[in-house]
């Protein structure tokens, strides 16, 4: 007789016995001097490029009232990028749920499951994506109750499971098309508290790593201890998401970290929109407080050369105990974005779509 044990992921990784999968995270951002049209353009591209290499799955933000980000809508850019990849799983990272009409949201994403069937995944927020008024324009019955979330996400299963909804009839109101698959649901955390709810829901969870730094093992290890099975997924499934760039050139390295100190800093700072590159935040000096904001958001990115790429990240999936990053990059140029994630393919390893 031959028994079997589950080593917890850190272990695996120790003996080498499992693989980091690698997953992309499109805030479809729009450089100084750029515009919309170039974004949404190489969101095209590098979905393509990533599909080619071996990416798991390819999601794209929801964010309103900005002008340093190209969408609002990522079911939309889904149905696009369907029709320019092969493998790739495609959804939302996320769709933010309060904003919407739940059916509606249903009906979209069947559609996309009826065009690209298995490879969707409908990840969901609860934040607004943006500003209060911005987020009560798109959805004026929105009250911003956690409770009216939760259910939701009751709801949305209904639709996807064919079920009728509690509360609102006995007629049984259907998500059109019918079909015999679903897309994959996740639900996104920045906290333990969402990540409590994915594990009563059984659904996916993945810890937004690269909006808050701290908590992420103890909210994904209590996820997978309270998971409660479901028909959609029999056991806990994890991701971290991170924002990150690998390069071989240590200058560039360098550079883009200087980059992403600004931007995180400067968001704090309510500064969502002004565009700015490399050139002209080079020669800022932060005070004591401000240097204290950037290394606790250093935690929020890993960036560096291939090597110390894999070390980071392989690092963080272990402390995390999960095998997939989603990894989320801002450069100044779109060569040096597409590279990084070619490297970090090649370090790691990932086969290409067959």
């Amino acid at each position: 007789m031959t028994f079997f044990i589950r080593l917890p992921y850190k272990e695996l990784v120790t003996f080498g016995l499992m693989n980091i999968k690698l997953s992309v995270l499109d805030q479809t951002p729009i450089r100084k001097g750029s515009n919309a049209n170039e974004s949404l353009q190489e969101t095209i591209q590098l979905a393509k490029l990533t599909d080619e290499l071996g990416y798991t799955r390819y999601w794209l933000s929801e964010h309103h009232n900005s002008e340093m980000l190209a969408t609002g809508s990522p079911e939309l850019m889904i149905a696009r990028l369907g029709a320019e990849t092969k493998h790739i799983r495609l959804g939302s990272g996320g769709m933010m749920m309060p904003n919407h009409s739940t059916l509606r949201i249903a009906e979209n994403f069947r559609v996309l499951e009826a065009l690209y069937p298995n490879r969707i995944d409908l990840g969901m927020g609860r934040a607004p994506g943006g500003d209060r008024l911005t987020a009560h324009l798109l959805n004026p019955s929105n009250n911003f109750d956690p409770k009216d979330y939760i259910q939701q996400l009751k709801d949305v299963k209904c639709y996807f499971n064919e079920e009728p909804i509690d509360g609102i009839s006995e007629t049984m109101v259907k998500a059109i098309p019918s079909i015999t698959t679903s897309p994959d649901l996740w639900i996104l955390t920045s906290s333990g508290e969402s990540a409590l709810i994915a594990a009563y829901m059984g659904m996916a969870c993945s810890f937004a790593q690269f909006i808050n730094p701290i908590g992420g093992a103890e909210a994904l290890r209590t996820y997978r201890e309270k998971f409660v099975p479901s028909a959609e997924l029999p056991e806990p499934e994890t991701s971290v998401g991170i924002f990150g760039f690998c390069s071989e050139d240590e200058e560039k390295v360098k550079q883009v970290q200087a980059f992403m100190d600004y931007r995180l800093l400067s968001f704090e700072k309510g500064l969502h929109q002004v565009q700015f590159d490399y050139n002209d935040i080079k020669d800022i000096e932060y005070d004591a407080y401000d240097m204290q904001r950037i290394d606790r958001n250093r935690k929020r990115t890993i960036i560096g050369t291939p090597e110390v790429m894999k070390e980071k990240i392989t690092a963080l999936c272990s402390e995390l105990d999960t095998d997939e990053v989603i990894i989320s990059t801002y450069t100044s140029c779109t060569e040096d974005r597409l590279n990084s994630y070619r490297l970090l393919a090649k370090v790691f390893n990932i086969k290409k779509g067959e």
